[in-house]
């Protein structure tokens, strides 16, 4: 009886042992940025690159918009203000160092769709044509029309990856 009762008070400190440290972890990957809501496609932020910089990494910041999706700070805070590992939100470089960093633009921009993503086109659905108009135009302006040259790129990247999705598709139905 002792060793059995034993046994389920170690089981159960075991269990609150483990399920308080898991929620440290994730307490801890909250604060580093982790990004677990994801709605943008590799495909879509491709052609938000595109548009918005020819993902040219060779320009950090034009005019206050930084990195290959030219990130604002504004949109960066709104976004999360993920930081790199060894960076912190308070240091003076990491809004820079995080926009420059392809990756941590990228999770930039998932948290602040994530946040603001909405049907911009009056469509009924939430997809790349409207984070498209939000990253360019702000989630209060994503219904006004696009840049001609912002609009004609996106829309023709958006257009060739769905042909190679298509492509891509038909040589797996052949195999």
């Amino acid at each position: 009886m002792f060793n059995s009762r034993r046994a389920l008070l170690c089981s159960v400190f075991a269990f609150w042992a483990m399920l308080c440290l898991w929620h440290i972890g994730a307490a801890d990957d909250a604060a580093e940025g982790l990004v677990v809501n994801r709605p943008v496609t590799e495909d879509c932020l491709e052609c938000l690159c595109e548009a918005q910089s020819g993902c040219n990494a060779t320009q950090i910041c034009v005019n206050g918009a930084c990195g290959i999706f030219r990130i604002t700070w504004g949109f960066w805070m709104e976004g999360g203000a993920i930081t790199l590992p060894n960076d912190t939100s308070l240091s003076k470089e990491a809004f820079t160092n995080c926009v420059n960093d392809p990756h941590c633009a990228a999770d930039t921009i998932q948290n602040y769709m994530y946040k603001n993503g909405q049907d911009c086109n009056g469509d009924k659905v939430i997809n790349c044509l409207d984070f498209g108009a939000i990253h360019k135009m702000g989630n209060l302006r994503c219904q006004d029309e696009l840049p001609y040259t912002y609009g004609r790129i996106f829309s023709r990247c958006l257009k060739r990856k769905e042909r190679d999705a298509k492509r891509a598709a038909n040589q797996t139905d052949i195999n």
